[in-house]
């Protein structure tokens, strides 16, 4: 594999190009705003700055990082001579079957397609290709460049071939790659909304405020980062969608988003990337914010 196609030029967009061509892949960003590409380009340029004042790399490997990134808007003559495309567009079923249909249509019977969906079904998202075999998830964890694990999803037509290429693949990117099975929310987020939404529903109760559960889960079991600052950083948005698969796909009511997060969400208060969730971030970076009373 040399030749890697991305598709959506976000913040896990941009995170998986600059660890492919940070380890000498050939890279095609793909989004359909030229906006979106430049804003890419500006932030793997920035992490790549961060990288070498910690002195992880040299002004010539970051030269030589960005050599490895072209962009486009033309998703289908971009990724015609992939052999890997990952897709990491907005986190809407309807979207990514119709990529997904496309790449399928305009890709070589050996390309591997993988999805960076969190939670949306690959057998469901294989299903609308001719080669579900080689449809796989690839779920990259945020910040990518940063964190090292990589869930490795297998829908029900995946090849054993395809899984144990895209294993090597991970490896070779300096990722830890964990296997799993496609159900709703596979492991990570099966395990980590129930408990995100337990801490919004906490809240939501008058159990403690904000700052109380942040600090219970961090100093008490040791999180990096409390389940309402985790949520802000994940979006509240993609927290709710995701409940959402879970609760659908299970039938389960322990998996019910908690009122507040559909409030919050309906009002547009997203997190960090609206300026405001369950803490307030127009002072600033993260250690300016202020969290928020829900009395």
């Amino acid at each position: 594999m040399k030749n890697i196609s991305v598709i959506g030029a976000g913040t896990m967009g941009n995170g998986i190009a600059h660890v492919f061509a940070m380890n000498g892949f050939d890279v095609k960003l793909i989004d359909v705003s030229e906006k979106a590409l430049d804003k890419a380009l500006k932030t793997i340029d920035r992490n790549l700055d961060r990288m070498i004042a910690k002195e992880k790399m040299s002004e010539q490997d970051k030269k030589v990082t960005l050599a490895h990134i072209s962009t486009h808007t033309d998703l289908i003559k971009a990724v015609q001579d992939s052999d890997m495309v990952v897709e990491a567009a907005t986190e809407n079923i309807d979207l990514k079957l119709k990529i997904f249909k496309q790449l399928d249509e305009n890709t070589s019977d050996d390309c591997i397609l993988a999805s960076n969906t969190s939670s949306i079904s690959i057998t469901k998202i294989g299903a609308v290709t001719s080669k579900p075999e080689k449809v796989i998830g690839m779920h990259f964890m945020n910040p990518v460049p940063v964190m090292k694990l990589v869930e490795i999803i297998n829908g029900y037509s995946t090849s054993k071939a395809t899984t144990d290429q895209v294993v090597d693949l991970s490896k070779q990117l300096g990722k830890v790659p964990v296997q799993v099975n496609d159900y709703p929310g596979f492991i990570a987020n099966r395990i980590l909304m129930p408990m995100i939404n337990e801490a919004v529903y906490s809240l939501y109760e008058g159990v403690a405020e904000v700052e109380a559960i942040d600090t219970i889960m961090k100093l008490g079991m040791a999180h990096p980062m409390g389940p309402l600052q985790l949520a802000d950083f994940i979006g509240l948005d993609v927290c709710l969608a995701i409940l959402n698969v879970l609760y659908e796909g299970f039938g389960n009511t322990k998996y019910a988003p908690c009122p507040l997060l559909i409030n919050m969400v309906t009002a547009g208060k997203l997190g960090r990337k609206s300026g405001e969730g369950f803490y307030d971030y127009s002072h600033g970076g993260k250690d300016l914010m202020v969290s928020k009373s829900f009395k």
